[in-house]
């Protein structure tokens, strides 16, 4: 995930490589995709690039430039984040030790005395880093707000008497805190306006539930409306919605691949994706990330070998992608992996989670924001929690697949039916973001997003943060790398009226620990530039500028407003 430092020709222009350790000119598939600048070609690349500048000319995969970033850890970052590590496991031990012999009070769940010569219904060790790690920090989340999660929100303010094992709440409501977590990427997750009077008139003819499935007597005309605009939106002959996105993956993706089958799956997938290809019994490979030169070799092994033991043919091969990668900020090369899928007739599971809505010219996805035609893509997977302020998620694609689905996937025949409140709100956001509202309110909020995203993420650049990701992803990881830092930052930042998400192990690489930024349509440039400037004293306070890249204007690169220098340590 991270690369050698970059190396700059004499005459000052960089020749930067990919990310994934491919050559500029050659990434699996095809030469030209990820080239320098007439200039810069007649210099020779020495070594990898922490900086993915994929700048592709008119007329090939891609149609526009193809940015994204990933500077390499520090080193003495990285020794100081294991060092710390180090030091909690230690201490964690030593307080194991201490509980076991009652000196100090044990919070954590027990098996009973009496039932010590039974099997255990859970090993105690596995509690170990939720115990003398995550609970050291444990008040940077579950946070209750007591609003709309809208551009501000409110929160409950709480305190902990025993080191967040416990919270009391104090009374007070910590107001107009602005949120930087939510992935409310248009703005629809809102109180006022169209969506919320029509999921209001809704609500009052049809009721909050509809205590039924789909097959019985729980389809309403909403649900089938609702359908019907999710498969114009996307581009494709039919789709059909479930009442949650984990379970649109968990659930469906065992119906559509089995034993026998193989399915590719990127390093970096949503849980709900892997636990899906788990469920299915199918043989899983992993390729690198967003490395199609991994992908393919996965492709040709596969069709070369065949089965295990048998050697005969898998009897279908899935890739399975997201569009953006949720903890990373990375975009899918969709372009790269609809060509390898052609080329080896293999077929495409797409989790548009995170960019249904959020990318695009229209708001489309992934797809849309590189031109593709959706039908080049066998499974569109999305979600209606993100960018439509709703709930549940949908699986789009030919007729044959859709009807397949009604009658074999589990959360289509026993998932209780989708809440006519909700299926109102998606209709509501979908037809406002296609202009069927008769405004232009939808491409208003997809042009805000697109700004407010590049905006953000160039102003943390020049701060000297580590931002990870593609620099059109609304999704933006910052890196705090060292554990004490994590927690650090999620309070510093809510003591000045910003709430933000902080991540860390085992949601990522151990020495990766991160804060994840959301932007919203919603976010006004006072806002954001407000955020900004906390972000940047709070980064000031805890030393959290590790970028060794200085930010320089460049003539020579036709795409980007910005190259990145070394700065000598």
């Amino acid at each position: 995930m991270t690369e050698s430092p970059a190396t700059k020709p004499a005459n000052g222009d960089v020749c930067q490589r990919v990310k994934n350790g491919l050559k500029a000119d050659r990434n699996g598939l095809v030469k030209s995709l990820h080239s320098c600048h007439e200039r810069q070609r007649k210099h020779h690349c020495q070594s990898e690039e922490e900086e993915v500048h994929a700048t592709s000319h008119h007329g090939g995969l891609y149609n526009r430039p193809f940015i994204e970033s990933f500077e390499e850890t520090p080193m003495l970052v990285a020794v100081l984040t294991y060092m710390g590590y180090g030091i909690l496991t230690i201490f964690g031990y030593l307080r194991d030790f201490l509980r076991h012999w009652k000196i100090e009070r044990c919070h954590i769940a027990r098996e009973k005395e009496e039932q010590k010569d039974f099997v255990p219904l859970y090993q105690d060790f596995e509690n170990f880093y939720t115990r003398n790690l995550y609970m050291r920090i444990r008040d940077n989340w579950n946070r209750p707000i007591c609003s709309v999660p809208g551009a501000k929100m409110d929160l409950m303010e709480r305190a902990s008497y025993d080191y967040n094992w416990t919270f009391d709440y104090t009374g007070r409501i910590v107001q107009d805190v602005i949120n930087l977590g939510s992935y409310n990427y248009l703005g629809f997750a809102e109180n006022t306006g169209p969506c919320a009077e029509s999921a209001a008139e809704v609500t009052v003819k049809y009721g909050v539930g509809v205590a039924s499935t789909r097959q019985e007597i729980g389809n309403l005309d909403r649900h089938e409306e609702m359908e019907k605009l999710v498969a114009k939106f996307l581009g494709v002959e039919s789709a059909m919605a479930f009442g949650m996105g984990f379970a649109t993956n968990s659930m469906n993706i065992p119906a559509l691949a089995g034993k026998g089958c193989l399915i590719l799956s990127d390093e970096l997938n949503h849980a709900s994706l892997v636990l899906g290809a788990r469920l299915s019994g199918s043989t899983i490979r992993v390729f690198k990330h967003n490395n199609m030169q991994s992908l393919e070799k996965q492709l040709r092994e596969a069709i070369v070998h065949g089965q295990p033991r048998t050697h005969r043919p898998w009897k279908k091969i899935l890739i399975v992608v997201e569009g953006i990668y949720s903890m990373e900020g990375s975009i899918v090369r969709l372009p790269e992996v609809i060509a390898l899928k052609k080329r080896y007739r293999a077929y495409l599971y797409l989790d548009e989670a995170h960019s249904i809505g959020a990318l695009g010219p229209r708001g489309r996805g992934v797809v849309d924001y590189f031109g593709l035609d959706p039908c080049d893509v066998d499974v569109l997977m999305g979600t209606f929690t993100k960018s439509f302020g709703a709930a549940g998620g949908y699986i789009a694609g030919k007729r044959e697949l859709i009807e397949y689905l009604r009658s074999h996937s589990h959360s289509a025949v026993y998932a209780t039916s989708m809440s006519p409140p909700v299926v109102e709100q998606i209709i509501t956001s979908m037809k406002c973001i296609m202009g069927e509202d008769g405004t232009t309110i939808g491409c208003e909020r997809v042009r805000q997003l697109a700004e407010n995203t590049v905006y953000f993420r160039k102003r943390l650049r020049e701060m000297g943060f580590i931002i990870y990701g593609n620099e059109d992803s609304p999704v933006v990881p910052m890196m705090l790398y060292m554990p004490a830092k994590i927690g650090a930052f999620g309070r510093e930042m809510l003591k000045r009226n910003i709430g933000v998400v902080v991540v860390g192990f085992p949601a990522t690489p151990i020495i990766e620990s991160r804060a994840r930024f959301c932007i919203s349509a919603a976010h006004t440039k006072d806002m954001l530039d407000r955020a900004l400037s906390v972000i940047c004293e709070v980064g000031d306070l805890l030393q959290l500028k590790y970028s060794r890249h200085k930010i320089q204007p460049s003539l020579a690169r036709p795409f980007d407003d910005n190259v990145y220098e070394d700065i000598d340590d």
